[in-house]
């Protein structure tokens, strides 16, 4: 089976389900978006929200799809740095304990946690303290980390980092990888289009986007933003909700249904369904069968707080597989 790399934020998640909307008006959060803060203003909406119910775990996109890959049983490896601190340490272990093989970076400074705000319709809404993570950078990138690896996933908040994208794309390139991104989160998209659209067509070989990330990437309706973007890589995918996903490839246009879930939280829905997709991928299936399991696991994440699934949810996962 092909190996997959990642290489993101490494980031522990802290998730806060709110009663209302209240808290997001009071701090002036965009509903759905992911903001980047300064620690101090974390540490106040955590401290705002004391009293809600949380759940912490280690996070990140593009550490959240390669926690799914791992447990699905693919092999994967890890790109991160972290700070010296209980965080850091609870974020390493935690990559280890999954059988993942972490390049783990660290750095005097804090580890980077992200507040996901959770609103009562299940979306989530980011208020995220980089720390550490935003110190990853080029020179800590070498050819070793990339080595025997067929496949780098790249989140697409990483974009604000033009030397580490293109430093990444140029070792997998040397290594015949494959380059998937996933586009994050439409603010990320509109503040950073220019460089994106560049990445992307001379780069990237899988896109993973939403409707609202594929829309602020092409300014168009998903199918048409589907059309355009399978034009500039390998496989296109956009994913459109409770209405399921779509992929193209060569000309051909593949409908997914998506699986019945009771929604309670959706963060990690995207991260794993590229999960299940890229699974499928590492074990030759046609993109149709691709784009199933990629639902399948999206379906279940977004039943429970979080994006860290029980080993009998994987289990049976799995099983439908």
């Amino acid at each position: 089976m092909d190996k997959v790399l990642g290489i993101g934020n490494a980031l522990v998640d802290i998730m806060t389900k709110l009663p209302n909307d209240s808290t997001l008006d009071k701090f002036s959060l965009r509903k759905g978006s992911m903001q980047l803060s300064e620690r101090d203003f974390a540490d106040q909406i955590n401290n705002e929200t004391v009293s809600f119910d949380k759940s912490q775990s280690s996070g990140g996109s593009a550490a959240n799809t390669i926690h799914g890959l791992a447990s699905l049983g693919a092999p994967t490896g890890y790109i991160g740095k972290v700070g010296n601190d209980s965080f850091g340490e609870f974020f390493s272990n935690d990559m280890k304990a999954n059988g993942i093989e972490p390049f783990m970076l660290k750095t005097a400074t804090d580890t980077g946690r992200a507040m996901a705000l959770i609103s009562p319709d299940s979306e989530r809404t980011f208020a995220t303290y980089l720390g550490a993570a935003i110190e990853l950078s080029d020179s800590d990138l070498a050819e070793n980390q990339f080595k025997d690896y067929k496949i780098l996933h790249i989140e697409g908040y990483l974009v604000q980092n033009h030397a580490l994208m293109l430093r990444a794309a140029e070792l997998a390139k040397a290594n015949n990888m494959k380059i998937s991104i996933d586009m994050a989160s439409f603010n990320v998209v509109e503040d950073n289009l220019e460089f994106l659209k560049d990445y992307v067509k001379n780069y990237v070989d899988i896109i993973f986007a939403n409707e609202e990330e594929a829309k602020a990437f092409t300014g168009k309706e998903p199918e048409e933003a589907l059309n355009e973007i399978a034009e500039q890589c390998e496989i296109a995918v956009v994913k459109i909700g409770s209405k399921g996903s779509m992929v193209k490839s060569e000309g051909n246009i593949h409908m997914v249904e998506p699986f019945k879930a009771n929604s309670i939280d959706t963060t990690g829905a995207g991260d794993l369904y590229a999960s299940g997709f890229l699974y499928g991928m590492v074990n030759k299936k046609p993109l149709d069968q691709c784009g199933k399991i990629g639902s399948l696991c999206a379906s279940k994440v977004i039943q429970i707080i979080g994006t860290k699934m029980s080993n009998s949810t994987w289990d049976d996962i799995k099983k439908n597989i």
